[in-house]
Formats: structure tokens, C-alpha cells, sequence
């Protein structure tokens, strides 16, 4: 009875796939400056804590919202010349007497005014999105680094904080690409403990450093500690 007992055990180990991971969060992301400019504000007490809709980074705006506030005033101006300069056009045209190249001018001066609008539209436009990079806020992500301060000038592509999405945990393994098919069948058990998860994603092309397996993920909900080593068994 014993060496049958013992002939089932093994028998079980031969058929079950183990693997182990470390459990990471669903995302991570690295926050870089798309524009230029001091930091006024670093919310460094936020760091090693979830952020709630909270400014983590905010960069001086001061000269842009001024630019900005001036250059809408512009654009009023623009309108009302293209008003202006439009209705002349128009009266020309009735007038026999006027020539050709007097209506063409004053045709050209709509023409440059309409040119001059869609460029202060584009620098508006341009204002608006630089005046909104400067200000960086996180809504719910776990802020894990911040790595500029109050004071600190900044250019596009300097890091200024890192952040990770804690909603769900992430297991990623490489299998064998011979055992692929055999594992979709199987239960995935957790830490010896059978559950009801699925694999989530599997990477149809061999990996670059493990060039007989493909990458497998699966994704754990509400987990409650991360980074630690996951035993994963597909039995």
C-alpha cells in the first residue's frame, strides 16, 4: 500500500508544471517631462503612498497662462479685422469701376488674416497643452518615486516621478513551447493552493533570452502584498 502511495505521488510530480515568479504590479509607468521648466511644487510626502486625483508635479506656467491670456486677445483682434476686411472685399466686388487687381488686394488681405488666425490658433492650442503638462496629476496609482525637487529645472525627457498600478498583480513565467498546449488544460495552483485564475496572456513568439519558451502572464486581482515569490503549479 505504501510503494502505492509513493508510485501516485510521483506519478502527480511528473505531470505537474512548477514554476515560480515574483508578483508585480499590473503597471508600471515612468512620468518624463514633455516640456521644459522649474519645479515649483514636488509633492514628495505623496511618495510610498496612493495618490487621490493629487498634483504630484507642478512646473511654473506663469509666463505661458500670460502668453496665453494674450495671444485669445489677439485672436479677437484677428476675428474682427477678418469681419472688417471681408466686408470691404464684398463691396468691392459690387463696384463695376474698381479693377481686377484692386479686388484681388484687398481679396489677399482676407486671405493673410485668415493664415494669421489659423497660426494663433495653432500657438493657443499649443499654449493650452504646454500650460497642462506642467501640471501632473495621478488619480489613483501607488506613487513609488519621485525624483525631481521644488527648484529643480527640468527638460523634455527628465524623469520626474515613477508610479505603479496596484489594482492588480501580474505573474510572468516562460514555458517551454513544447508544454504550451499541455498547461492551457491544466488548474493553476497558487502557493500549493488551487484556484480558480486562468492564464491571461500567452506571447506566440519565443522570448529573447529564453529562446525555447514563450512568456505566459497571469494576472492576480486585489492582491495584498507585492513583490514576493509566487510558487505557480499547472496540474
Amino acid at each position: 500500500m505504501r510503494l502505492l502511495v509513493i508510485f501516485f505521488f510521483t506519478m502527480n510530480l511528473a505531470f505537474a508544471s512548477v514554476y515560480y515568479a515574483k508578483l508585480e504590479p499590473i503597471n508600471s509607468y515612468q512620468i518624463k517631462a514633455s516640456v521644459s521648466g522649474k519645479v515649483i511644487f514636488s509633492n514628495d510626502e505623496l511618495e510610498g503612498k496612493l495618490a487621490n486625483n493629487s498634483t504630484v508635479i507642478e512646473l511654473d506656467s506663469y509666463v505661458d497662462r500670460v502668453d496665453l491670456e494674450q495671444t485669445k486677445n489677439k485672436l479677437k483682434s484677428i476675428n474682427n479685422m477678418i469681419s472688417i476686411e471681408q466686408r470691404n472685399f464684398e463691396r468691392l466686388t459690387k463696384v463695376s469701376s474698381k479693377s481686377e487687381f484692386e479686388k484681388d488686394t484687398q481679396k489677399i488681405k482676407v486671405i493673410n488674416l485668415e493664415t494669421s488666425k489659423a497660426d494663433t490658433l495653432i500657438k493657443i492650442a499649443n499654449l493650452e497643452d504646454s500650460i497642462k503638462n506642467k501640471k501632473l496629476v495621478e488619480k489613483s496609482n501607488y506613487i513609488y518615486n519621485i525624483n525631481v525637487k521644488e527648484g529643480d529645472y527640468v527638460t523634455p525627457g527628465t524623469l520626474l516621478y515613477e508610479a505603479k498600478d496596484l489594482s492588480k498583480g501580474k505573474l510572468e513565467i516562460f514555458i517551454p513551447i513544447a508544454d504550451i498546449e499541455d498547461i492551457k488544460t491544466k488548474n493553476i495552483y497558487i502557493d500549493d493552493k488551487k484556484s480558480d485564475i486562468k492564464i491571461t496572456k500567452i506571447y506566440d513568439v519565443a522570448d529573447s533570452e529564453h529562446i525555447s519558451s514563450y512568456k505566459v502572464e497571469i494576472h492576480i486581482k486585489n492582491p495584498k502584498k507585492f513583490s514576493r515569490l509566487i510558487k505557480i503549479e499547472f496540474k
